[in-house]
């Protein structure tokens, strides 16, 4: 399980202040959990995370990584649990066969929770592959991402490997990017609209770090996979810039940044600080989103009037 989430690593370490940032409030994503109150200032539930706090004592895990007791704790305060990943491949199965028609698109599901890989090219008949790559999913109160992307098998820590094997609504789409681009140039292109119609939201702050980590590291698999090589920083920078905006900082009850008005990561306080007007705490901010083919910012919850 070692090394599935680094990020002292190439490139996360480059990409960390943009994979931090949250677009809503226009600062970065806060801790929104407790457990890590122990290490000092700077780590409670409304700081804002800053790449200066991810050293030191503090070491980011995904839950398989995490004690027994870190997990049962985590799921008695905020409901945390983590989907295994043969059931995320069941229900995106069942999601591809009302898109396609069809069962089996992908893999077909055997009796002991594993599946059987489609080797040939994904065929779509008469729908088109680009309507399947600009076909848009969401991944609610997704934790580390296990339906959008499944780098590794979130109950044994296991990387998935070769990205064929992978089950995740990205991983599908842009495994279809590859069987249908024949240039560089429109792989970087139709695998950038493939990450752009992949959204998810989450709570606690490390989760959702770790999800726009795993969604980075699969574009990145998917790269090197077809073209032998790592993407340039530029080019990922534009990737997690997306990701960054796609996979957000939401309670999903309100639709609002959590916990109200983020704090700064830590402070110290002066003696002027004592004589200023307090800021409102508890500003509930409505989250926001942006849609990549008209380019406009939305309000999330203004998409759900007249469900």
């Amino acid at each position: 399980m070692a090394g599935l989430i680094d990020i002292n690593s190439y490139p996360i370490k480059e990409l960390l202040p943009l994979l931090l940032q949250d677009k809503t409030t226009k600062k970065n994503i806060i801790w929104a959990t407790d457990a890590y109150t122990n290490l000092g200032p700077g780590y409670g539930d409304k700081n804002i995370i800053s790449p200066e706090l991810l050293g030191g004592a503090f070491v980011l895990q995904p839950r398989i990584s995490k004690t027994l007791e870190e997990q049962q704790e985590r799921t008695r305060k905020k409901a945390e649990v983590m989907t295994p990943v043969w059931l995320c491949n069941k229900m995106n199965n069942y999601a591809d066969e009302q898109w396609f028609g069809r069962k089996d698109v992908f893999n077909h599901e055997n009796d002991d929770n594993t599946w059987t890989v489609t080797e040939d090219n994904i065929a779509f008949g008469d729908k088109s592959w680009k309507s399947y790559i600009d076909s848009k999913r969401l991944e609610i109160t997704c934790g580390e991402a296990p339906y959008l992307v499944s780098r590794y098998d979130t109950t044994t820590g296991e990387l998935i490997v070769p990205p064929i094997k992978r089950i995740g609504m990205l991983d599908r789409k842009l495994r279809v990017v590859n069987e249908n681009t024949d240039t560089k140039e429109n792989w970087i292109k139709w695998a950038e609209r493939a990450v752009q119609s992949c959204y998810g939201y989450e709570y606690q702050g490390d989760n959702l770090l770790i999800a726009r980590i795993n969604c980075v590291l699969t574009y990145c698999d998917y790269y090197d996979e077809r073209f032998g090589e790592d993407p340039d920083m530029k080019l990922l920078k534009r990737i997690a810039n997306i990701v960054t905006w796609n996979i957000w900082q939401m309670d999903g009850l309100k639709d609002t940044v959590p916990l109200g008005k983020p704090h700064e990561a830590y402070h110290q306080m002066s003696l002027f600080d004592m004589f200023e007007e307090p800021e409102p705490e508890d500003v509930a901010l409505p989250c926001k989103i942006k849609n990549w083919r008209s380019k406009e910012m939305i309000i999330y919850k203004d998409l759900k009037k007249g469900m």
